[in-house]
């Protein structure tokens, strides 16, 4: 389930079902701007609060302390306390993946294109290579994104789309594809099990999250944000 709370006394989205510190801003609070508040609010350096260069990728990287730059990348692996992560999204799928019993985490930009590259899945693999992470210690978790009856698209991503997934079964119809299970879909085909799916449109709920199809192409985003224990 997915609850608000408030940092700067600016609404923030978490889920119940992950008890590390986690959340996605909302448009009252973009990231870039309060980085230094909300390191504050995280209990780290600013420059321990750290983001990817984005390129809609199928890039996984493990977050280095020493390391400040992770060019190409849209997915970071965090095993370590004294920093966070965050990655920006506007339309495109949020997920953090956790492991329980090792205490590791990610998140993954799955906009289509990272969707079509089976990038959570491969952030997945990455982290049960590393630290051996089982599904079953496992939760994922969906942000807000488009949703599937705003998501039309054209032939050439509705078949990449469809080919991501064993069973693309229920998670298209005409030139509409749902990201958000599309995602959960090749976690499932994995073996994870435990799941939350934020129900927030980014398109139907414009005003509390950007979108880039809605807004003409917004340079504006919410985030993702993960610090593990």
């Amino acid at each position: 389930m997915f609850k608000v709370k408030k940092i700067m006394d600016k609404p923030v989205y978490y889920s119940t079902l992950l008890d590390v510190e986690h959340f996605f801003t909302s448009r009252e609070l973009e990231v870039k701007e309060n980085k230094k508040e909300i390191a504050d609010y995280l209990k780290i350096d600013v420059e321990n609060l750290i983001k990817p260069t984005q390129t809609h990728s199928d890039n996984v990287e493990v977050v280095d302390i020493n390391k400040k730059e992770y060019d190409e990348c849209d997915s970071l692996i965090i095993d370590r306390a004294d920093c966070a992560i965050y990655l920006n999204f506007a339309d495109c799928t949020p997920v953090i993946l956790y492991d329980s019993k090792n205490n590791v985490g990610a998140i993954c930009h799955c906009g289509w294109r990272g969707t079509a590259k089976r990038i959570a899945p491969k952030t997945f693999l990455k982290m049960q290579k590393l630290y051996q992470t089982k599904p079953a210690d496992t939760i994922a978790i969906i942000g807000p994104c488009i949703s599937f009856s705003c998501f039309e698209t054209y032939d050439e991503a509705l078949n990449q789309l469809k080919n991501s997934v064993k069973n693309p079964n229920g998670l298209f119809k005409d030139n509409y594809a749902d990201l958000k299970n599309i995602n959960k879909r090749q976690l499932e085909e994995l073996g994870i099990e435990k799941f939350d799916i934020c129900p927030y449109c980014t398109v139907c709920d414009n005003d509390k999250f950007f979108s880039y199809r809605k807004e003409n192409g917004t340079k504006k985003r919410h985030s993702a944000v993960l610090k593990i224990k």
